[in-house]
């Protein structure tokens, strides 16, 4: 039963829920863009404030379904603060399309509402009701721009995917159900007993499900066929939202449950050894082959996730710790990234081709400078929140002694460069200045997109020069859960 003094830990994610009531409302008294956008922008930011104002409140246990700790605040934070940037970059976005753009800013809240809840749960339970709450919005999210082909076979890909993954994922909570009869995760490791008891055929084919079902969330290989695809057709703001909110979301429920649930012993290690390895390699080098910049990106995002879980087989406080901080680096500059796509993009199409970035620099210098900056984040070059992030991730590993691992991450991130600087060759290529520039090129930066951009380069400075104070916040949240 919940209690009154359980209800002051929850308060963000309430206030996440009664965001999406409050625009069903107002879209329901009277239509209006800039009125649902508002009430979406002030009930997140709002959610985001509540976060500090419950930190003297927890750790709390609410029901064995949910924990709010400093942990699940820490990544409330994170996907609530990516959902706020989605919506300001959504407004000028979909101002330009034909379709009805109120009910996005009831299906982005409702998505942020189930991440949150994946990254408090404790419990199978509230694990998959959290799932399905984000799957089923970015089934609408991503499909949203109903008069584009492209979105509405994204959104159909995602929804089987989806759908398919699920089925796994709770055949594989019912087998380790059925193994250890429970499905709260802190109970989990008390019954297991002796090593045996971790090669448990039902326990070994429980957990390789659950695997099967959060890789495709991750989009790690060989789970991330639809990733591409997905990420080209849906909007540009919504594919932002897919590569940040929907994998932050995933990986921090990855950490609390493998740290208090059971892990087969060393098989696990390997599969995860495995998948780390191929989704580095995989995503570079397909990159390399991509001449469309969300593309590009998608098969990015592959072997970024690569990257991560390097740090979180490196295990213990410090491979904690730098997933952590790599992940909050990802989002901002994967934000970021797709921000710009959003601002440079006009009502037929998305502005996906290397083309539309060609001699930019020249017509848009900010915008350019921007596109450069978080290319060379995600590239890992010095002086950005990439690079500190990447050696974060090389430290835990050489800790851990995973050498093999290591040595992949070096030489696909050498790999990488090459086709994050073909963009940004394109961005200050002179070859072809006198063309008449698109529309959407000399269309004046809306001040939510401005403000967005401007925020999210400031933090990939900030994080590649000095990122001592968000490392000291990442500690401190691993004090109590490691």
């Amino acid at each position: 039963m919940i209690t009154a003094a359980d209800l002051i830990p929850l308060a963000p994610s309430i206030l996440v829920s009664l965001t999406a009531i409050a625009v069903m409302i107002a879209i329901a008294i009277r239509r209006s863009h800039f009125a649902a956008a508002l009430i979406c922008a002030i009930g997140l930011g709002l959610s985001l404030l509540a976060i500090w104002a419950v930190l003297p409140y927890v750790p709390r246990q609410v029901t064995p379904l949910i924990i709010v700790d400093d942990f699940g605040l820490y990544y409330s934070a994170l996907i609530i603060g990516a959902t706020l940037a989605v919506v300001l970059l959504s407004y000028p976005y979909f101002a330009r399309l034909p379709d009805p753009p109120e009910e996005l800013y009831i299906l982005l809240p409702t998505a942020a509402f189930g991440g949150v809840a994946i990254v408090l749960s404790s419990h199978f339970a509230s694990f998959f009701l959290g799932l399905e709450v984000l799957s089923v919005a970015l089934y609408g999210l991503i499909a949203y721009t109903v008069g584009r082909e492209a979105s509405i076979e994204a959104g159909l890909k995602y929804l089987v995917l989806a759908a398919s993954s699920a089925a796994a994922l709770v055949f594989g909570m019912a087998l380790i159900y059925a193994r250890l009869g429970t499905m709260e995760f802190a109970r989990m490791p008390a019954l297991l007993t002796t090593r045996a008891d971790f090669y448990d055929p039902l326990l070994l084919a429980g957990v390789a499900l659950m695997i099967t079902g959060i890789g495709f969330k991750l989009a790690v290989v060989p789970f991330h066929m639809w990733t591409p695809d997905v990420y080209e057709g849906a909007p540009a703001p919504i594919t932002a939202f897919v590569a940040t909110v929907s994998k932050g979301a995933l990986f921090g429920l990855l950490l609390r449950y493998f740290r208090e649930s059971p892990s087969s012993g060393g098989s696990v290690f390997l599969v995860f050894t495995i998948i780390a390895a191929a989704s580095m390699i995989a995503g570079n080098v397909l990159a390399l082959l991509q001449n469309n910049v969300k593309r590009i990106l998608a098969y990015s995002s592959i072997a970024h996730l690569g990257y991560l879980l390097v740090a979180f087989q490196a295990g213990g406080m410090l491979g904690a710790r730098a997933a952590t901080f790599y992940l909050t680096a990802y989002i901002v500059t994967t934000l970021g990234a797709f921000g710009v796509v959003a601002v440079l993009s006009d009502g037929s199409r998305d502005a996906d081709r290397i083309e539309d970035y060609r001699g930019l620099f020249w017509r848009r210098p900010a915008l350019a400078g921007v596109m450069a900056i978080m290319l060379f984040s995600l590239a890992g070059i010095p002086l950005t929140a990439g690079f500190f992030g990447k050696f974060y991730v090389v430290t835990a590993g050489a800790s851990s002694a995973i050498w093999m691992l290591l040595l992949v991450l070096v030489v696909t991130s050498a790999v990488g460069l090459y086709y994050y600087l073909r963009i940004v060759v394109a961005l200050f290529a002179t070859d072809d200045l006198a063309a008449a520039p698109a529309a959407s090129v000399l269309r004046p930066l809306h001040a939510g997109s401005g403000i967005v951009l401007t925020a999210l380069t400031g933090i990939l400075f900030w994080l590649g020069v000095y990122p001592a104070p968000l490392i000291e916040v990442i500690q401190k949240i691993f004090v109590g859960l490691l």
